[in-house]
């Protein structure tokens, strides 16, 4: 049986750099929805369209009278076509290449599905008034979407790589515990925003019960643990010499001290909401780092005397 990609993959090839276009537009548009959510947190619009998926029950769309909470909400939901639109086109890409491609195809494939949890678990935060767990919820999935458009990004540059990259036994184990580490952050990164004052809505939305000023000690040192462990693997990398890994770790930790300068003055200047949204791109820039150093050390292994041999 002919599926129609099928017989669209008979007729038409596309070349490498379309689909190295289309992941990297899939991969904005997932640090979009990630920012755009901040924005509608800090701008107190949660819960400008009070239902889902229309904005109320009698319009799709925000009335002029609802104000301008209902528009940043709706905007922000309006973000999640420009992703389907996006990961579509990774979709297709993948699927029309010259040379096929299925490790890509299933990642792009991966994505689409992500958006749909996305959608379903946005809704469902909406019914539930901003729970603050919920909220978390949305964007530990929002996370999980730029997770596989990274790693999808990051297989279509190896494609047309001139030498394969590699790595040595002993960085896959720093990689994987570096990438444990940060998603760890990450999840406490939720809690101290759960704490925090920004609730996500003008109207008293209930708030986790963590101490604010302890659980951001406790994401501080996570975050320190991760910096650390990204020095380790720029040290042993460049010891065994195996330059991809290092200038990935390099990339992470430049990201990483840019990152860590915008959330300890953040921190200090009590969350102004310009410096909770630039949090906001960091936290996504770091992940995506953290993401691509660790696939660097999971390249394919050689070991450190064969490396002295060659």
């Amino acid at each position: 049986m002919v599926t129609p990609f099928g017989w669209l993959a008979s007729r038409i090839a596309l070349e490498r750099r379309s689909l190295r276009a289309a992941s990297l537009t899939a991969m904005v548009a997932a640090i979009l929805i990630i920012v755009g959510g901040g924005v509608v947190r800090v701008t107190g619009s949660g819960l400008g369209c009070p239902d889902w998926p229309a904005c109320t029950d009698g319009s799709l769309a925000p009335t002029a009278q609802m104000g301008i909470h209902a528009t940043i909400e709706f905007a922000n939901r309006l973000l999640t076509t420009v992703l389907c639109a996006a990961v579509g086109w990774v979709i297709i890409a993948a699927r029309l290449q010259r040379e096929p491609v299925p490790g890509i195809t299933r990642w792009a494939w991966v994505q689409f599905w992500l958006v749909v949890l996305n959608a379903v678990i946005g809704g469902v935060t909406v019914w539930v008034k901003l729970n603050p767990f919920m909220v978390a919820g949305h964007f530990l999935a929002a996370t999980l979407l730029l997770t596989a458009a990274a790693i999808t990004w990051d297989k279509t540059q190896n494609l047309t790589a001139k030498q394969q990259p590699e790595s040595t036994p002993q960085l896959k184990t720093l990689g994987t515990s570096m990438l444990a580490i940060n998603a760890v952050m990450v999840i406490l990164g939720t809690a101290v925003t759960g704490s925090g004052p920004h609730a996500g809505d003008s109207a008293d939305v209930p708030r986790m019960g963590f101490d604010w000023l302890g659980i951001t000690v406790v994401h501080a040192v996570a975050a320190v643990l991760a910096l650390v462990m990204a020095l380790v693997i720029w040290r042993t990398s460049n010891q065994q010499q195996v330059p991809n890994v290092s200038s990935k770790a390099t990339m992470y930790v430049l990201v990483f001290a840019g990152q860590g300068a915008i959330g300890i003055v953040q921190a200090l200047t009590h969350l102004p909401e310009l410096l909770v949204v630039c949090h906001l791109v960091g936290s996504a820039l770091v992940w995506i780092g953290a993401v691509r150093l660790m696939l660097a050390t999971h390249a394919p292994q050689r070991t450190v005397a064969a490396r002295a041999h060659s």
